[in-house]
């Protein structure tokens, strides 16, 4: 049993509850405290990482009842390379939410704190319920961050977003309470023992039951048709919590990577590749409609949200794929996809305060301040989120193509791939040269915000995905070894349950 594996929940946690006791103390102090407790989960982060590397799958007990009776723990390499991203997106968004948007709430940092302890907490349990709890959690915190700020357009879209939520939660707790009623656990590792046994009669309720899950986890990672609530609610978010949300996506892709591999596999003959026939032409579906609407938005948040979508279908591809290549294709991915769309969350915060009243819209407007810097961070989000050479979007969607060439559907998944890659360029290419290129008199003298916005915690983001690019033989090699660990769903199995 390791204590390292519970130290990412118990972290934010503590520190969630000192902030809320201390809400009313100095801002700086909070913001210190902050800050601090994200920087120390990026240690853990690293520190798991490193533990793990080595095949070692550390788990804890809590309160010391083995499982599957108990409540446990499971950090494995899949587990610590999300904490790892998870953090880093926290660490420069928290940054920037600290150059004053932070002080439109008295709760924002202990928001934000339990929204980083539903996160880590859904990334390391062993235990559907817990999942469903951690997901509660972190949905419960992202109901206020997504309000922060105030405003009849953040409140709308929010509205929407906590109804279908609701709604995803009554069939997660059906999934699981039908998943409970027929094997008597919850516990992921136990279930992929019963399950590889289940009797012919009780086949169908159970392939019910993963369906269920399959849909909630769908619509967590906004997969078509499940993804309309995506675009109002991370558009209309202020701009350091739309860039925390460019990771809550990722967690509905994780639970469908880990069910898929621990319960779907080769061992339960009856549900191997249960919702994959699905998941593959959903994906695809999901990539063109992200990138179609990041052409028709009209606003650079807005536009944003539509990509962030184009790349959960590039994700879910690669899971849908399945194998070891496309897996890590996959994993290797998903920073890239995280780290890019979240600087250009934070981007747009800068653009639209040069803009003053004319904020994010896609309309012309007098140069805003220090434009040619703020273009060059633009250009370069745009290349990275197009998945042009030579940077990590364009490695992680060739090791993705690579990988489709095995698979049946690989010409869809090329023609679907390289046209949506087109779209992606077409809308970028139109924003900047709206926002940047075809500036316009106004008469008089256009008010700038005067909220002060630094370009680090944007600068910083990218920087993150340059380390992607010049590393990414090293960053393949992690993720290859991620799929490895994924694909022998014993090792987790016996992990968990040789604690017990």
């Amino acid at each position: 049993m390791s204590d390292l594996a519970i130290a990412p929940v118990l972290v934010p946690l503590v520190v969630g509850v000192v902030l809320l006791l201390f809400r009313e103390g100095n801002l700086r102090w909070r913001r210190g405290l902050g800050l601090l407790s994200v920087a120390v989960q990026v240690l853990l982060a690293m520190a798991l990482l490193d533990a793990t590397l080595d095949g070692a799958i550390l788990t804890h007990a809590l309160g010391n009842w083995p499982a599957p009776y108990g409540i446990v723990l499971v950090a494995d390499r899949l587990a610590a390379w999300m904490l790892l991203i998870t953090a880093l997106v926290a660490l420069f968004a928290l940054w920037h939410a600290c150059q004053g948007l932070d002080a439109q709430g008295r709760h924002f940092h202990v928001l934000f704190q339990l929204q980083l302890f539903g996160l880590n907490g859904a990334f390391l349990t062993g235990d559907l319920f817990n999942l469903f709890v951690f997901f509660e959690v972190l949905l419960l915190a992202s109901y206020g961050l997504a309000l922060h700020g105030g405003g009849a357009a953040r409140t709308l879209a929010n509205l929407h977003y906590v109804v279908i939520n609701l709604a995803g939660s009554a069939l997660f707790l059906i999934a699981a309470g039908l998943l409970y009623g027929l094997f008597g656990t919850l516990n992921m590792a136990h279930l992929a023992l019963l399950m590889a046994q289940t009797p012919e009669a009780n086949l169908g309720p159970v392939r019910t039951a993963v369906l269920l899950l399959f849909g909630v986890f769908a619509l967590k990672a906004a997969l078509l048709p499940l993804h309309l609530w995506l675009p109002a609610t991370y558009g209309r978010a202020s701009a350091p919590v739309a860039a925390l949300f460019a990771i809550m996506t990722k967690v509905g892709a994780y639970a469908i990577l880990r069910i898929a591999t621990l319960m779907l596999g080769a061992a339960a003959p009856g549900f191997t590749g249960l919702y994959q026939d699905w998941l593959l032409p959903l994906a695809l579906v999901t990539l063109l409609a992200g990138m179609v609407g990041a052409l028709g938005a009209r606003r650079l948040t807005d536009q944003a949200a539509y990509l962030v979508i184009a790349s959960v279908g590039t994700l879910l591809i690669a899971f849908g794929l399945g194998g070891r290549d496309a897996i890590a294709a996959g994993l290797y991915y998903l920073p890239h996809s995280t780290f890019a769309a979240a600087a250009l969350f934070l981007l747009t915060d800068r653009i639209a305060q040069g803009r003053g009243a004319f904020g994010d819209r896609f309309e012309p407007a007098p140069d805003i301040p220090s434009a040619p810097l703020v273009g060059a961070l633009f250009f370069l989000c745009a290349v990275l989120l197009a998945g042009l050479p030579p940077f990590s979007g364009f490695i992680g969607k060739f090791l993705l193509l690579r990988a489709s060439l095995a698979h049946p559907a690989w010409p869809w998944v090329l023609g679907v791939v390289l046209t949506s890659g087109l779209l992606g360029i077409l809308a970028l290419a139109r924003s900047g040269s709206l926002l940047f290129f075809r500036s316009a008199a106004v008469p008089g003298v256009v008010a700038v915000g005067n909220r002060p916005v630094t370009l680090g915690p944007a600068i910083g983001l990218l920087m993150l995905t340059l380390i992607l690019t010049f590393g990414a033989g090293t960053w393949l090699e992690v993720t290859t070894a991620i799929a490895d660990q994924l694909l022998e769903p014993g090792l987790y199995i016996q992990a968990v349950l040789a604690e017990g």
